[in-house]
């Protein structure tokens, strides 16, 4: 059982964005940065903020290329990028592989020099995982989700509570 539940471990967790050192992950050689949108970056449906702006400014500024990966429709993924100018991928199909991988190419990058950051272990990080893409977990920005995510959120409960256990004893 503890075997199947450690597939679904992320390699990293931080509790939001703006926790991820980044300076950091460009020292280890990391080149691409791939992002969920939704409850990742702003709380779901909303718009990019001067502070998500500025973050993504920056990370270009280090070196970064960026890339938005999303499971949402066109239009939304359209209108959180409109000052970003990121790269990106609509109706994903996360944690389908194949896009994850097509991100990595579009970006010019090497999967060992990606991090995919995301804030559902059942989606985000499983595709992540399956793609051999180092991931950092984020904890969801909103509480209110559409009821299909509320249900996975109870697994992912389970999930973060054994490894948190295993984190603590040094696993």
């Amino acid at each position: 059982m503890m075997k199947l539940i450690r597939k679904f471990y992320p390699d990293a967790r931080q509790n939001s964005i703006y926790e991820v050192d980044f300076n950091g992950l460009y020292k280890k050689g990391m080149r691409g940065l791939i992002f969920d949108i939704d409850n990742t970056l702003v709380p779901h449906g909303a718009d990019a903020d001067e502070r998500i702006e500025k973050l993504f400014s920056e990370l270009k500024r280090m070196g970064f290329k960026t890339f938005l990966l999303s499971n949402n429709k066109l239009e939304r993924v359209k209108r959180f990028n409109k000052n970003i100018r990121s790269l990106y991928i609509y109706k994903a199909g996360k944690p389908k592989i194949t896009n994850y991988l097509k991100a990595v190419r579009m970006m010019g990058t090497k999967k060992e020099t990606t991090v995919f950051i995301g804030d559902q272990l059942f989606t985000d990080i499983l595709g992540a995982k399956r793609a051999g893409i180092s991931n950092i977990l984020l904890n969801p920005i909103d509480k209110k989700e559409e009821i299909q995510i509320v249900l996975k959120r109870y697994l992912e409960k389970i999930v973060l509570a054994a490894y948190e256990k295993e984190r603590k004893a040094g696993n």
